[in-house]
């Protein structure tokens, strides 16, 4: 039996999914040559049963060390060492050189990310973004021509951190709109909500500091955690949202520094919470003294329904800090996404982006500013969202219609995505290759855990597939789940009384 030391989920959360832990300390006795080729692995019964965790764990490590080539699996014999792939070599070192330990698991969660290969001729149900095919590029290079004709060679320069003053005070008159009593100069500019969290995170968090976080929720955020040496603990997501009672006793750590919550259209869930949950986390997050952070990166996508109050606009104790992005409504490529916060907090974001890097695109934000105030955004809007609503409508009816009897989802009120739990046990990974085969897209649950453990849910994304496209999609989808199901019944042993 090889020896092997798990890092466990209990008071200080993870620094690595376990069955990542798993492949890297088995991927390292390989490297330094205490497994060798030939070398027979512990079967996967037995080194669960040994590591306290789940067969499934254990067998997803021997995957991922199996699509590495570092390991061969042989029905009927057993697992073993096959060695290391060959690497190609991209410059000649003087000496063995060692990754950070951070550095080293987040190639080891790169690694484990899906691979969808080429895309261009499936139906695509996986990706979080919008269809090129709406992006209003002509709207916007107008809106960048005026710019650059009314500013010039300003816009060339060394800008402010926080950012361009014509777009924060634009964000802001749109935030005030939906209650939000929030100024310009508390707005801070960043590259996308993606930086906004790695901002967030860090102005309550260090290394070796524990936040809480929904499970499941958005990917990059554990990746982010993960990178800064933050660990992270889940708070189980339920239909109406974060479990708060779990959330009460969480925050009630002291070693929790705070709380990231997706409650509009929730990544990768897309549920909506309602004003009361949003009232009590807010109450249980002040009697802990503890931040929120609140992701809102999707907040203008509401096609249907009616709008809940963000809890930046509900906060009155300054505990919430709100990112914002344009990447879902406008285009990925702009990169331009704001974070939200009072007193201190703003003090804190700047230093901390100012740390970074020296400010974002001048020219894109002052386009993006004229963009917002010409009305052309808004008018992008209206187009998306009716196109979104087509989208949704389209995946609802054909999930009803198409997948497994007990299959469970609920219908977004905006966004992208829909979360989607088949009724057996089955790994969506299982039914990613599946339906990766047949052409159809879609991203397997595992990946919105904190422990990249098996997962019978899956994330469905209406972003860049037509109403054609996604009933095709969910029929070859719900044939393949029903085919699995089958699949699995006729190999359970038959009882003879």
């Amino acid at each position: 039996m090889i020896d092997l030391q798990i890092e466990r989920s209990g008071d200080r959360g993870v620094g690595a999914p376990v069955y990542l832990q798993i492949a890297g300390q088995i991927r390292e006795r390989v490297v330094a040559g205490a497994l060798v080729p030939g070398d027979r692995l512990p079967p996967i019964r037995e080194l669960a049963r040994s590591l306290g965790v789940n067969r499934d764990t254990v067998s997803t490590a021997y995957e991922t060390l199996a699509a590495e080539g570092v390991i061969d699996a042989r029905v009927g014999r057993g697992t073993f060492v096959r060695g290391l792939r060959p690497q190609a070599r991209r410059a000649t070192l003087p000496v063995e050189t060692r990754l950070a330990s951070v550095t080293q698991r987040l190639l080891d969660l790169e690694s484990a990310r899906v691979a969808y290969g080429d895309t261009a001729n499936a139906i695509q149900l996986q990706a979080l973004k919008p269809d090129p095919s709406l992006f209003p590029a002509e709207a916007f290079r107008r809106a960048l021509n005026r710019t650059f004709a009314t500013q010039g060679p300003e816009l060339l320069d060394y800008g402010d951190p926080q950012g361009d003053p014509g777009l924060r005070e634009a964000v802001a008159e749109r935030l005030r709109a939906t209650g939000s009593r929030v100024q310009g100069d508390q707005i801070v500019l960043c590259q996308g909500a993606s930086q906004g969290i790695s901002l967030g995170l860090r102005l309550f968090a260090e290394a070796g500091d524990t936040v809480a976080v929904e499970e499941p929720t958005y990917q990059n955020a554990l990746v982010a955690a993960i990178g800064l040496g933050i660990h992270v603990v889940p708070v189980p997501m339920r239909k109406n949202g974060a479990d708060l009672d779990v959330l009460d006793r969480t925050l009630s750590r002291p070693d929790v520094k705070l709380f990231y919550t997706i409650p509009t259209f929730h990544n990768p869930m897309g549920t909506t919470t309602d004003l009361a949950h949003r009232q009590e986390l807010l109450q249980i997050a002040g009697r802990h003294g503890k931040p929120v952070l609140e992701d809102a990166y999707e907040m203008d996508l509401r096609f249907t329904g009616r709008q809940v109050p963000s809890l930046m606009a509900l906060d009155e104790e300054g505990l919430v800090v709100q990112l914002l992005s344009f990447s879902k409504s406008l285009f990925p490529g702009l990169r331009c996404g704001a974070v939200v916060a009072r007193g201190r907090h703003v003090d804190g974001l700047l230093a901390l982006r100012h740390a970074a890097d020296l400010g974002g695109a001048l020219p894109l934000q002052a386009a993006l500013a004229d963009f917002l105030r010409s009305g052309a955004y808004d008018r992008h809007l209206a187009t998306l969202r009716r196109k979104l609503r087509e989208r949704r409508d389209a995946l609802m009816e054909s999930l009803e219609a198409e997948m497994p009897e007990g299959t469970e989802w609920q219908r977004p009120e905006g966004g992208y995505q829909v979360w989607v739990e088949l009724p057996e046990p089955l790994d969506t990974r299982e039914l990613f290759a599946d339906a990766l085969r047949a052409g159809v897209l879609i991203a397997p649950g595992f990946q919105f855990l904190h422990d990249g453990r098996a997962s019978r849910g899956m994330r469905l994304s209406i972003g860049l597939s037509s109403p054609e496209e996604i009933r095709r999609g969910i029929a070859l989808l719900g044939a393949l789940a029903r085919e699995r199901f089958g699949a699995r019944k006729a190999r359970r042993p038959q009882v003879h009384v």
